[in-house]
């Protein structure tokens, strides 16, 4: 069993996810900032004032107070301290590239990731995000999902780190922003459905090459 081998799985089962859902990679970026710790839900009612109120531009958003901007994102949760997260990202983008968000994006993507943890509030999973969604650059984005659903099967271990995981992912698979894409949205897909905190593994179309499920098949109801 290989990692594509799980993708033909969950690609079958899912279809395409269409994911990220966003009209500009400025959206992107404000949104993967936004889903930190939140549902999907939330970002979109928060992404919603925003437009309603034209403040979805870096211009826009440069100008505006941090505290109205916090009003705005409420319903993301933790609003206060994600509108300073977005206050850094915007502060800058014009500091360093002048506003210009695509010369920003255009960077080799070892220099872009590198500038993007630099900034205040964005993580990995973050720039990851942005990276592969926004930039259209080839990096597999790992999150709790991934974890969760690689180390149930037996491909790595509970304990992995980040960094590790992306390195065994990328190491498996080509080097395609489309493949990234879909794959990561699928795994989201299954995780949140089916390899939850409580699994569903009856559901699950992994059972049959997963050691969690062999492990627990008579409690599970197999």
């Amino acid at each position: 069993m290989d990692l594509f081998w799980v993708y033909k799985q969950l690609f079958a089962r899912y279809g395409p996810q269409h994911w990220w859902p966003a009209e500009t990679p400025f959206e992107v970026i404000v949104s993967a900032i936004l889903t930190q710790s939140v549902n999907w839900q939330n970002v979109e009612r928060a992404i919603e004032n925003l437009k309603q109120h034209n403040a979805l531009t870096s211009g826009r958003l440069y100008k505006l107070p941090e505290e109205e901007l916090a009003e705005l994102i409420r319903p993301a949760g933790y609003f206060r301290q994600k509108a300073k997260k977005l206050k850094a990202f915007i502060n800058h983008l014009h500091l360093e590239h002048n506003g210009d968000l695509s010369r920003m994006l255009a960077q080799p993507m070892k220099k872009l990731r590198a500038e993007l943890l630099s900034i205040w509030g964005i993580g990995p999973e973050t720039a990851d995000s942005i990276l592969l969604y926004a930039a259209q650059k080839p990096i597999f984005v790992v999150d709790a999902y991934t974890k969760r659903i690689f180390s149930r099967m037996g491909l790595v271990s509970s304990e992995i780190s980040y960094d590790e995981l992306q390195r065994f992912c990328m190491a498996q698979l080509p080097k395609s922003v489309k493949l990234f894409n879909e794959y990561h949205a699928l795994l989201v897909r299954h995780g949140k459905e089916v390899c939850r905190s409580k699994p569903c593994c009856l559901r699950c179309v992994l059972a049959r090459e997963c050691q969690f499920w062999r492990r627990n098949s008579s409690a599970l109801g197999r």
